[in-house]
């Protein structure tokens, strides 16, 4: 079945990229393989300075971002040969058990606090970051509840459950506090919904409290203020909320056509906070130039383009909106991620999607995108 948002892009009729039939797109895992790759090389160029002052271990960052590359290889290969029809029956019970790990997180003596938000829960000297899963858990609820209800998304009732849960999602992720996951999770429930072929009464009844719950959000918290300030003007306050920013600006001017060169950057040596994650793309822009930002996004294109047309060539419903949802997340955060590092939108902590540190992230996305070949090859 063909859900009618996406006739568009059928009726382009592109060929680019096609993949011969009777076998999965192993273009997009290759792609996938080389940017957790990449990401190894450029969490420890970011981050090896940090590392040996704080850690007394150069290799300190690296070397978990190689174990997370390993595991999320692993966990990408076991993916890509799991049925994925089979995950519909997952939809209830991975929907609980994110709503538990996000509430885990306010347990005392559970989660765990850094830099003033409870984003974590920990297992000893491993942490989890339940978000991360909680993105994913509500694209499979999504694609599994509209798959099985056709004309679900065309009324408000019909809405309801998806609608529930993406705003219980949010107001967990919102408490932590995070601003960032928050967005994107309400920006993949819209997107769920329309493409799930809703009509454009039921659209506007979910669109229009998402929008005015920005500034209330906003509003409420005076770091927010803060941070849209320094958005604003950065310079207003270079060593307070405009500092990041600002350095951030300075290790993409920094690097111009060409970059400093790899291990080069100067913004790692404690100027830039969070080199190794959420800035890290600032990294890569300072040591690769434009020309590597450049070709770091035709790669990000061709992930995103091969998941559209995974989406587009599924022959059923759940497989199209799995895809089509693997694919927005990816997407989204890649987008907002770039927006930041380039002063376009407030600061906000995001993660680059398979290249910036943390292993929660990286495990999940690959696994995620093992997903989307499975669906490729099944189609």
């Amino acid at each position: 079945m063909r859900l009618p948002n996406l006739q568009w892009v059928a009726a382009m009729k592109i060929k680019l990229f096609e993949r011969p039939k009777g076998r999965g797109d192993l273009a997009l895992l290759a792609c996938v393989a080389g940017m957790a790759a990449f990401g190894c090389v450029m969490v420890y160029s970011a981050s090896y300075y940090a590392g040996e002052v704080g850690y007394g271990d150069r290799f300190y960052f690296a070397g978990k971002q190689i174990a997370g590359a390993v595991a999320g290889l692993a966990a990408m290969a076991a993916a890509a040969f799991f049925p994925y029809k089979r995950l519909a029956a997952l939809k209830v019970p991975l929907a609980v058990l994110s709503l538990v790990m996000l509430a885990l997180v306010f347990v005392p003596g559970v989660g765990v606090t850094n830099y003033g938000a409870t984003r974590w829960i920990g297992f000893g000297a491993f942490t989890v970051q339940p978000s991360e899963i909680a993105k994913y858990a509500f694209v499979l609820f999504a694609a599994a509840h509209f798959s099985g209800h056709y004309a679900a998304a065309r009324s408000i009732k019909g809405v309801a459950p998806v609608l529930g849960l993406g705003v219980a999602f949010c107001a967990l992720i919102i408490a932590e506090p995070n601003m960032s996951i928050t967005m994107c999770v309400a920006l993949l429930m819209l997107a769920m919904v329309f493409l799930s072929g809703t009509n454009m009464k039921t659209f506007a009844f979910m669109l229009i409290p998402c929008v005015v719950a920005v500034p209330v959000l906003i509003a409420l918290e005076p770091y927010r203020l803060q941070r849209l300030s320094a958005f604003i003007d950065p310079w207003a306050s270079p060593r307070g909320e405009g500092y990041q920013l600002i350095q951030s600006l300075y290790a993409l001017g920094n690097g111009g056509m060409f970059g400093v060169g790899l291990f080069n950057s100067t913004q790692k040596y404690r100027f830039l906070p969070f080199a190794e994650s959420d800035f890290i793309l600032s990294v890569i822009g300072e040591e690769l130039g434009f020309i590597g930002i450049f070709l770091f996004f035709v790669v990000c294109l061709f992930i995103v383009w091969r998941g559209i047309a995974i989406a587009r060539r599924c022959g059923d419903a759940f497989g199209y909106l799995l895809a089509a949802g693997i694919t927005l997340v990816y997407g989204i955060q890649v987008i907002v991620n770039a927006l930041v590092v380039s002063g376009m939108i407030p600061p906000t902590g995001l993660p680059l999607p398979l290249v910036s540190s943390g292993n929660t992230s990286l495990i999940i996305t690959m696994t995620s995108m093992g997903v989307l070949y499975n669906v490729s090859a099944n189609n």
